[in-house]
């Protein structure tokens, strides 16, 4: 696949990676101390967000970036699941990860502080929201009208199509035994595609598909604003692989193979900005009021 190769994880896989990158880390920075990058390779760790393809497709660009800034090699490299792709990264599978919001906070309270590079800017905001919806000709109006109906979430994993949504319904004095059946349809266009199809009465999917949608769909509620997906670094790499990392994402819009990498991304993306862990302290104040209500926001 020329500068990227696909590699899905799976779960066998999973563990004899993890003991092989983790004995030739610990051997490396015996010998070097301040981290490593191997043979001047670098693997690019993304979640399961969409189909293999997709995803190799759409940060091979980034990949290509990054190794030109950089001079290395730099290899895709998918998780199997997206409980696979917190364990990847917490134990030092990936040199460099993508991670959602929720990953990333759930990888933090295992692993503790993850080295951050930046966050996604779309649109010029660092953030995001998501909207719980029905069909455009439903007769449920508010969260409160959602007791005894089908409710569709996207993945377990996910932050808009999942836990904030499940949030918003607790905090509307709905629990899951109050709704009639729930589905969880894998990603977000599966949501927009249950609920429109009638296998669901409602869902909860992030902004941007809601509104490639809207003219089908009608917004019963909005989500607060989460800071954006993520990337971070192996806590093993070198610190100034670190620093090199953190500045050829944070000029990515100020070359043409830069905006193309962020276009195939995201074509509303504008950029890769700062960010700090206290960002992403409302989504942990929402996980532990789940926690606190009986949920552990995994299921």
């Amino acid at each position: 696949m020329g500068y990227s190769e696909l590699m899905r994880v799976s779960r066998g896989q999973l563990s004899i990676i993890r003991y092989l990158r983790t004995t030739i880390a610990g051997a490396l920075m015996m010998m070097y101390g301040s981290g490593y990058a191997s043979d001047h390779n670098l693997t690019l760790g993304v979640h399961p967000y969409l189909p293999p393809n997709e995803i190799v497709k759409r940060f091979g660009p980034l990949a290509k970036y990054i190794g030109d800034q950089l001079g290395y090699s730099v290899k895709i490299e998918i998780s199997g699941s997206y409980e696979e792709h917190i364990k990847a990264v917490g134990e030092g599978l990936y040199d460099v990860a993508f991670m959602g919001p929720l990953n990333y906070v759930n990888t933090t309270a295992t692993y503790g502080a993850q080295p951050l590079l930046g966050r996604l800017e779309i649109r010029g905001k660092p953030y995001f929201r998501g909207k719980i919806f029905t069909r455009l000709n439903s007769p449920i109006r508010t969260l409160a009208d959602l007791m005894g109906q089908r409710f569709a979430y996207g993945n377990k994993g996910s932050t808009m199509s999942y836990l904030v949504p499940r949030y918003m319904l607790q905090q509307a004095g709905i629990q899951t035994k109050d709704l009639s059946k729930i589905s969880f349809e894998g990603n977000h266009s599966n949501v927009v595609r249950a609920v429109l199809t009638g296998h669901a009465d409602a869902g909860a999917v992030k902004e941007t598909v809601f509104f490639k949608n809207h003219s089908m769909l009608k917004a019963i509620a909005s989500t607060q604003q989460i800071s954006e997906h993520v990337f971070v670094a192996n806590k093993a790499l070198a610190k100034d692989i670190r620093i090199k990392l953190t500045t050829a994402l944070g000029k990515l819009s100020s070359s043409l193979l830069g905006r193309k990498a962020m276009r195939s991304i995201k074509p509303s993306m504008t950029g890769i900005v700062s960010v700090s862990d206290e960002d992403y302290d409302n989504l942990r104040e929402i996980l532990n009021s789940l926690k606190m209500n009986g949920s552990n926001g995994n299921h």
